[in-house]
C-alpha cells in the first residue's frame, strides 16, 4: 500500500477524487463504491468523494449503462454526473486517484506545483492479493461482460484497502 501520501487533514474530511478518461466506467463505479463502503464503516463524515475524466465528452451524462447494471447487480447504484478534471481540482482535493499510466500522465501535466503532484496516485496502490496481478484499472468501454465484472472487482479490493489506510 501506499507509504508516500500527502499530509492529510486532521479538521476535515479528506476529499478524494477518482479520475479514468470520460468519467463514465471506472471512475463513477470507484466514487460509488468508496462511498458504500465508508457508508458501511460509519464514517460518512471523514471523507468527501468526487470523480471526474480526463476528457469532457461524456459531461453531465450518467455513467455507462452497463456499468450501472454490473454495478447494481452488487449493490451499488451510480449516480454521479460526469464531468471534466479541473486545475482547480487539485486545490480542493487531498487525494486525486488516476485509474491507469494514461490518467496519471494527464494528471501530471494539468499540475501546477509539487504539492499538486504529490496528490497524484494509482489506484493500483492500494490493490492487494490477487487484484497486485495488475498495475493499472482498466477500462472496460470496449469489453464485454467480464471487463465491468473484473473493474469492479479491482475497485473493490482497493477501495477497501483505501478506507482502511486512512
Amino acid at each position: 500500500m501506499n507509504e508516500k501520501l500527502p499530509e492529510l487533514p486532521l479538521n476535515r474530511p479528506v476529499r478524494v477524487l477518482f479520475v479514468c478518461l470520460g468519467n463514465i466506467c471506472r471512475s463513477p463505479a470507484a466514487e460509488g463504491i468508496f462511498r458504500q463502503i465508508v457508508s458501511e464503516n460509519g464514517s460518512e463524515s471523514l471523507w468527501e468523494i468526487d470523480s471526474a475524466g480526463i476528457g469532457g465528452w461524456h459531461a453531465g451524462q450518467l455513467p455507462d449503462n452497463r456499468m450501472r447494471v454490473h454495478a447494481r447487480r452488487r449493490g451499488y447504484e451510480l449516480t454521479h454526473r460526469a464531468r471534466q478534471v479541473r486545475e482547480s481540482d487539485f486545490d480542493d482535493f487531498d487525494l486525486i486517484i488516476g485509474m491507469d499510466s494514461g490518467n496519471i500522465a494527464d494528471l501530471r501535466e494539468l499540475a501546477r506545483t509539487r504539492e499538486d503532484l504529490a496528490k497524484i496516485h494509482s489506484m493500483s496502490e492500494w490493490m492487494q492479493g490477487i487484484a497486485t496481478r495488475y498495475d493499472h484499472v482498466p477500462d472496460p468501454y470496449y469489453e464485454g461482460a467480464e471487463g465491468f465484472e473484473l473493474v469492479l472487482d479491482l475497485l473493490e479490493n482497493a477501495c477497501r484497502n483505501l478506507a482502511g489506510q486512512i
